[in-house]
């Protein structure tokens, strides 16, 4: 483990650490999570939230929840509502502190006009393909726009007669005037404004002219006396603009500071391919499980806390690296290790008869809650004559290190009894029903004179069984990185992560859990309740299985 993760104290941390130590801010750190809401929020996107609104806890500061929302061709407000929802599931809380770039239109507007009063800003009349042809290369310098030199007052008469929508999308654009051969391209005249003919999801048709990510962005960081900007190291590059733009309006400017996004092996990490996976409906809608969305990461069962862990794992770095998807899973097992609560359930059942219980009689089995919390208590469950248990733990002729059920074999039947197979049954070449006695001297599953029994399997009564659908969730992609592969990546989309396995026994007091509840179902992984879950359909989603692939990677990594 490297010696910041040990630690905690990361590079941005040193930062603020010597920013206070300078009294610079007057030592206060105020931060803010700016998200776009043009798509839901995913697990990128939680590592930002973890990383502001824990520096600002840790340092005793404040962190805004703000929504960059300058472009309503893209943006909607169902983004907004599961933006707010996802963060507070997260666990954070920005208090009063909710703000729009939309809030600051009416200010930035006016900041543009000083640019063009100062002549730092012009109208120009070409169209976008004519900007990018002009903007030059790498290696060669752009060309300066025929309408760069308009005067002052020509500028701000057609700025303002764009502000007014006398001008069809795309006729004119409000651009800076830096220098078109700049060596970082982003200095290269960037547009500030551009003409929208649409609605905004905040502010309606008041405006048609909307500020460009990079005019807003600064801004309102300087407007809400952001002391710490962190953003990903794509925007690194931008920086120099931004400052460039606070600096000519003579405002305070905050300090970025850029780090390492997250990149995850088995996954996609762009909103705007995870929107075309869901608008080509190759998955489920933005919650669909296997998405790396948090609102899919929730409706899977993974924890807050689990989501919190990892993010605090991968630690902050200046460099970029993609994390095994596996180190995630193993967080959320962690978790649900700790918490969540255990049941029985057979995803393939196999109808057992103990033919030497009573018919109609029930017994209720005391089964432990949860071993890794006491506090947890214990459950009844029902023990009848006709049991299920799982068809891979029935064997008629088995491999010598086979230590389920088979002929003649003795096996317990978790917290119940031990059980001998005498017989079984067979229809067209399948087994249909094993038959078994109990020994009925092992109740609770211990026999009395000590003799040791290596299978233990799970069961459920076959009188008291709920039906269940179950949705069996695997990575969505079959290839680690399906970007760097040849082809469309989308074709790497692996046909089997979604398996709906019907008739699954499980007991019943599952059925009484509430809608969102995860568990776990003994020896064979941790499951949740779905939201489309209904009295008369029960249905379970798969959040993991109970093999921790990362414990695996760690142990063969520490064997090299």
């Amino acid at each position: 483990m490297a010696e910041e993760e040990r630690t905690g104290r990361d590079f941005i941390r040193e930062i603020i650490d010597e920013d206070k130590r300078t009294g610079k801010h007057n030592g206060k750190v105020h931060t803010r999570f700016p998200p776009e809401p043009n798509g839901y929020l995913h697990i990128g996107h939680a590592k930002s939230i973890c990383l502001n609104f824990g520096i600002a806890e840790e340092y005793g500061g404040k962190c805004n929840l703000r929504f960059d929302d300058t472009n309503p061709a893209a943006e909607e407000e169902e983004y907004v509502s599961s933006i707010i929802e996802d963060a507070k599931w997260l666990g954070v809380d920005w208090e009063d502190r909710l703000y729009f770039s939309s809030d600051y239109f009416d200010q930035m507007y006016g900041w543009a006009e000083q640019l063009v009063m100062q002549g730092d800003a012009y109208v120009c009349d070409m169209t976008a393909e004519q900007i990018s042809e002009y903007r030059g290369t790498l290696t060669s310098p752009g060309k300066e726009s025929p309408y760069r030199d308009r005067p002052i007052e020509e500028n701000l008469d057609l700025f303002r007669r764009m502000k007014k929508g006398e001008f069809g999308d795309g006729e004119k654009v409000l651009r800076a005037k830096i220098d078109m051969a700049h060596p970082n391209m982003n200095m290269r005249d960037p547009v500030m404004y551009r003409i929208v003919h649409k609605p905004h999801h905040n502010t309606g048709d008041r405006w048609c002219i909307y500020p460009m990510y990079d005019w807003a962005h600064g801004n309102e960081d300087s407007i809400e006396g952001i002391t710490h900007s962190l953003c990903t190291l794509e925007f690194e590059n931008h920086r120099p603009l931004y400052d460039w733009f606070l600096l000519k309006l003579g405002v305070y400017k905050p300090r970025q500071i850029e780090f390492a996004r997250l990149n995850m092996t088995y996954t996609v990490m762009s909103k705007r391919k995870l929107l075309e996976l869901v608008e080509e409906k190759l998955v489920n809608g933005w919650d669909d499980p296997r998405m790396p969305s948090i609102s899919g990461m929730r409706r899977r069962g993974y924890p807050p806390a689990a989501i919190r862990d990892f993010c605090s794992r991968i630690g902050v770095a200046k460099v970029n690296s993609t994390i095994a998807f596996e180190l995630l899973e193993h967080c959320v097992r962690d978790e649900l290790n700790r918490t969540a609560s255990r049941f029985m359930g057979v995803l393939d059942p196999l109808k057992v008869t103990i033919e030497n219980f009573p018919e109609g009689k029930t017994e209720m089995m005391d089964l432990i809650n949860n071993p890794e919390d006491q506090e947890a208590g214990t459950r009844k469950v029902p023990f009848s004559r006709h049991l299920y248990i799982e068809r891979k733990d029935f064997m008629e002729d088995p491999p010598k290190k086979f230590f389920r059920m088979a002929p003649g074999r003795e096996v317990r039947l978790r917290s119940a009894y031990l059980v001998t197979c005498k017989d079984f049954v067979k229809k067209d070449g399948e087994i249909v029903e094993v038959i078994c006695e109990v020994d009925p001297e092992t109740r609770g599953g211990g026999a009395p004179d000590g003799r040791r029994v290596k299978g233990t399997l799970h069961w459920v009564s076959a009188e008291h069984a709920v039906d269940a659908s179950i949705n069996q969730y695997n990575r969505l992609f079959s290839v680690e990185d399906p970007l760097s592969e040849d082809g469309d990546w989308k074709s790497y989309i692996d046909p089997n992560s979604m398996e709906v396995l019907e008739g699954c026994k499980v007991e019943p007091a599952v059925k009484d859990l509430e809608e969102g509840t995860g568990f776990q179902f003994e020896r064979t992984g941790y499951f949740i309740i779905d939201k489309g879950s209904r009295d008369d359909k029960l249905i379970i989603n798969r959040t993991t299985t109970l093999r921790d692939s990362w414990a695996k990677i760690q142990k063969k990594d520490q064997g090299k």
